[in-house]
């Protein structure tokens, strides 16, 4: 539904005395980020200025929220996607009476202060997540939605609705035009999320001009296809008209809600309003001057807030306190009423793991045949999931290959919010930026499976779950040359060296079906950032672990897998698939008298993690005849094998071919293990 209101005839938003009182509050937001913005010389005032007045009905008129509480569950979230106008936010922060000072304000962008120059999740208190990045915030708020409506239809009962919260959010045309918010707005509108509403700050500039240079479609007949309510407010300070338009949208259950506003960029600045020089640089003092000048601001002090502005905005902490303190009381009547339930809940939110969580994931006993570690990774993710109710994901439509469906669990669609297999489509960078606002709502292990090759799609927004420390599962499978004749726009190379750079990030390759189980296990436990797990499409050996190291060692990083009796001449390391070639090889070598230590290495963030007494007893300082082999990028293995080490892998794109023929055409075999020990021990 698209509707267009004419707001010119609309009724005063409040009497004269409350709009002048409304016109001081907005106007100490512009210039609270106005000064901030110049002092730091350096900063986006233009946003703030414009998107004022609909942020400030926003929180001030329809916002649940608690400032001294800001980790409330039932509040509502806000997501500033246009991100880079975060004096907006940190402006409405401080003067709510979160606990971020004026002080901090002052310290815009500047060493280890509380505002950066974009919102960071961790740093301030009542920001939702890290945004700056565009369209991001946007797909981010999706997942939010996801998650309230979720827990809503999981946990709530006639007469005790302990989850009814919306996601609200400012984006910006920079958002729209990226190509994430067009994922993240299909499946929105797919999945009826009512409880999603934005505000589009409808500026028309962008940094190199008026947004017409590139950006012309119609931007709500493009969301009223989505299946979005769409409202469109003509005047970006006509509050009567943002307020009705919000009482609309929040009326609207069965559609996400965008509300196009009008907004000048630089609203008041005498020569910088509708311009891009508003945009991403500070106004200048002179321009500052003329700028309060012609809105009636005092010139001095800067970061002024008059007393009766503040005494407004801090009555939010009172309200606040009044909204927690209820929805306490009712949960204390859940608990009462529905005991099992509101502990699941209270345990869910906090993100505690029932007891003997992981008693079902199997031991999987010896296999020479084995099985690929992607439907290893499906049966532990089954049997973790039917005690773990937080864990809740999908695929980008590769389900069948990921093997990342629940069983015995339907689809999480429109009227089954209670289900949890989310089938996000293709579409895997909204699908990686939805499982960070899962996981940043509160309630959820959020996993999301796809090829390793299409992590390139996913990236960026990993980098923000990194960033963010988020409990995040990557199930990325076909995760070599391995995936066979697909060919190379189908076969990773760069990738696992890819994901190993990211910080924060830890990447899991394990070599059978028993390190696939530890890895989840740990997956599952690891809420210090997200976690990878590189699976194979082919088969692989299950190990016979009663000669060999137990793959619980998984969690170390790297372990001696096969060891020799004697000091080693040679030490072997391989992760994933290669692991059976690094065993066969010394296999071979042992025949020829040269003794091998095989080294499983699925981790090397957790290896390097571990105390240097350990990482020595496996990695002998006095053993520099060392081999690494990997089906991928040989970069970074050298860490591990010194300078005069050999690695075997591919910096070179793969081949459609059968998997046999790539392996051997390849050199990535036994045999070629065997000639590269043979050569370091000759040396």
């Amino acid at each position: 539904m698209c509707v267009f209101i004419n707001y010119s005839h609309t009724r005063p938003y409040m009497n004269a005395q409350n709009k002048a009182l409304d016109e001081l509050c907005i106007n100490t937001i512009r210039f609270l980020s106005v000064d901030a913005v110049q002092q730091a010389n350096s900063g986006h005032p233009g946003m703030p200025m414009g998107a004022a007045p609909m942020a400030y009905v926003l929180w001030t008129k329809y916002m649940r929220h608690s400032p001294r509480n800001p980790g409330w569950p039932d509040r509502d979230r806000f997501v500033l996607s246009a991100g880079h106008g975060s004096m907006l936010i940190y402006s409405l922060l401080h003067l709510c009476g979160y606990d971020l000072s004026l002080a901090e304000l002052k310290n815009f962008r500047q060493w280890q202060s509380k505002t950066p120059g974009h919102p960071e999740y961790g740093d301030t208190p009542g920001i939702e997540t890290t945004t700056g990045p565009l369209g991001q915030g946007f797909a981010t708020g999706v997942g939010m939605a996801i998650a309230e409506g979720h827990l809503a239809a999981k946990y709530n009962k006639p007469g005790h609705e302990i989850i009814d919260h919306f996601i609200y959010g400012i984006v910006s045309d920079g958002d729209l035009m990226e190509g994430i918010s067009h994922e993240a707005a299909s499946l929105a509108g797919h999945l009826k999320l009512g409880k999603l509403i934005y505000l589009y700050d409808d500026n028309h500039i962008s940094i190199e001009g008026k947004t017409d240079l590139a950006f012309t479609e119609n931007r709500l007949q493009r969301f009223a296809a989505y299946g979005w309510h769409v409202q469109q407010v003509d005047d970006g300070n006509d509050l009567e008209a943002i307020a009705k338009a919000l009482a609309a949208a929040r009326n609207e259950n069965g559609q996400p809600s965008l509300i196009a506003v009008r907004t000048s960029i630089g609203f008041g600045s005498p020569n910088r309003q509708d311009t891009a020089k508003a945009h991403g640089e500070p106004l200048g003092d002179e321009e500052r001057k003329l700028t309060k000048e012609n809105l009636g601001w005092p010139q001095e002090p800067t970061f002024y807030i008059p007393d009766e502005a503040l005494v407004h905005f801090r009555k939010s902490v009172d309200s606040g306190l009044e909204l927690e303190q209820s929805w306490t009381r009712s949960f204390r009547n859940y608990l009462d009423t529905f005991p099992e339930d509101g502990a699941r809940f209270e345990k869910q939110l906090k993100g505690e793991l029932p007891p003997d969580w992981d008693k079902d994931i199997p031991v999987f006993p010896a296999d020479a045949k084995g099985k690929a570690t992607r439907v290893t990774s499906g049966v532990v993710l089954n049997a973790i999931a039917k005690n773990v109710p937080a864990l809740m994901g999908g695929s980008a439509d590769l389900a069948p290959s990921n093997k990342t469906l629940i069983d015995n669990e339907n689809s999480f669609q429109a009227g089954t919010y209670e289900k949890r297999n989310i089938h996000f489509g293709v579409r895997e960078f909204c699908m990686t930026a939805i499982l960070n606002g899962m996981a940043l709502h509160g309630g959820f292990i959020p996993y999301g499976g796809t090829f390793l090759i299409f992590s390139d799609y996913m990236r960026p927004a990993i980098r923000l779950a990194c960033l963010m420390k988020q409990h995040v599962i990557y199930v990325l499978t076909h995760d070599s040359i391995g995936l066979g004749e697909d060919g190379p726009t189908h076969q990773p190379i760069e990738h696992l060296a890819s994901l190993r750079a990211m910080p924060n990030l830890t990447v899991l390759r394990p070599a059978d079906a028993n390190e696939t189980a530890e890895a989840w296990k740990f997956a599952v436990k690891s809420n210090k950032g997200p976690t990878v797990l590189a699976l194979t499409r082919q088969s692989v050996p299950t190990l016979d672990r009663s000669n060999f190291g137990p793959a619980e060692l998984l969690h170390r990083g790297a372990y001696v897998l096969k060891d020799v009796d004697s000091t080693p001449d040679a030490l072997i390391l391989a992760s994933g698939s290669e692991v059976k070639l690094a065993l066969e090889a010394a296999e071979i070598l042992a025949k020829d008298g040269t003794s091998a230590r095989v080294i499983s290495m699925p981790s090397w963030e957790l290896f390097d993690a571990q105390p240097q007494d350990y990482k020595n007893s496996v990695l002998p300082e006095h053993v520099t005849a060392r081999v690494a082999i990997e089906a991928g990028a040989t970069q970074g293995w050298h860490k591990y094998v010194g300078m005069n080490g050999k690695v075997i892998g591919l910096d070179h794109f793969g081949a459609s071919a059968p998997i046999n023929e790539l392996f051997n055409n390849f050199g990535i075999t036994a045999e070629s293990l065997v000639l590269a020990v043979q050569d370091l021990i000759k040396r």
